[in-house]
């Protein structure tokens, strides 16, 4: 009769047993083999046989059956704290064995999150004690763009940060300058906030208060650094502003970049990659755009300047003078 498919950790009832048990309240008994779908009711004792007929199934009422749960989930519960205590009692001389030094009850100058999931977690946590800047370089990430949840879920944290008077500043590239979700982001937060645009920028970086920055530990992104050490910090945050005084404002007031003898910002910046003898493939992916999106440039660029051929062009940017001339 317990042999079924709704099986269920500790005293948990699916909705299939919670049905059956209500059926039961309401009809008095039910048939034994009713229960094989569902057993949980009778695993935890809400459903038991009849004396007069074991075939027969009885609900327990469900004024007792409640007491008797919410007993067995206290005795969990004062289980887990005298575990607890067992653990302190082991681990507080060890403690005393170690420096005693306020420092070393800091936060790690460096650690490893292990997953995505992690690393969204720490960040969340770091930016709920912050409430000054947030400073951070977004590459372009097509998967990301896909994940409305994602989106929501950044969108409450910066504005929860916003509200406390946090300010935040964001570099993106070029490429996102356009993207529905990112605009739609922007008109949607309220506070001090800036975004700003560059061709090429670094990895993800993400930095909070100027106390602790996250970068990638792999190249898939997996992994994670919370760096909290000062002079890593401070590094990275100059590395921001470096690149944040070169970019192109996107928000809240957006700047138009100027178009110089047909050939477009995205065109002069495909051309500075081409004339270092980067692949298709390679100025996608510095760029944050893909091969195809790419290969269009290269041709308009190419049309632009009169090319006929990969050699040819290179050997026309370089007399054209665009590389020359301020973006």
């Amino acid at each position: 009769m317990t042999e079924g498919t709704h099986r269920h950790p500790g005293e948990e009832l699916c909705e299939a047993g919670l049905a059956l048990y209500a059926r039961a309240l309401r009809e008095g008994h039910l048939p034994g083999e009713e229960a094989a779908t569902a057993p949980c009711p009778v695993d935890i004792g809400l459903l038991h046989p009849a004396v007069e007929d074991l075939t027969r199934l009885e609900p327990v009422a469900p004024v007792i059956a409640l007491q008797r749960l919410l007993r067995a989930s206290a005795d969990r519960i004062a289980h887990e704290r005298r575990r607890e205590q067992r653990l302190t009692d082991v681990f507080e001389p060890l403690m005393r064995l170690g420096p005693r030094s306020p420092a070393d009850a800091d936060p790690p100058s460096l650690r490893v999150l292990s997953s995505k999931q992690r690393t969204t977690r720490a960040i969340a946590e770091a930016m709920a004690e912050a409430g000054d800047e947030l400073l951070s370089i977004q590459p372009h990430d097509p998967v990301m763009t896909r994940l409305p949840q994602v989106h929501e879920d950044a969108m409450a944290r910066d504005q929860a940060f916003l509200d406390r008077g946090g300010r935040i500043r964001a570099l993106y590239q070029h490429t996102a300058r356009n993207a529905p979700y990112l605009l739609a982001r922007y008109e949607a937060l309220r506070g001090d906030v800036e975004a700003r645009t560059l061709d090429e920028i670094t990895e993800r970086l993400i930095i909070v208060d100027r106390t602790v920055a996250f970068v990638p530990a792999s190249t898939d992104r997996t992994l994670a650094l919370e760096v909290r050490h000062p002079a890593l910090v401070a590094y990275f945050v100059t590395v921001f502003d470096r690149f944040w005084h070169l970019a192109t404002p996107m928000h809240p007031q957006a700047v138009r970049q100027p178009t110089l003898d047909g050939v477009t910002p995205r065109q002069r910046a495909i051309a500075a990659l081409l004339v270092e003898g980067h692949t298709d493939a390679d100025i996608a992916g510095r760029l944050g755009m893909n091969v195809r999106t790419a290969r269009v440039h290269i041709a308009k660029l190419a049309a632009t300047l009169g090319s006929e051929s990969r050699a040819q062009l290179g050997y026309l940017i370089g007399r054209s003078g665009i590389l020359d001339r301020e973006r």
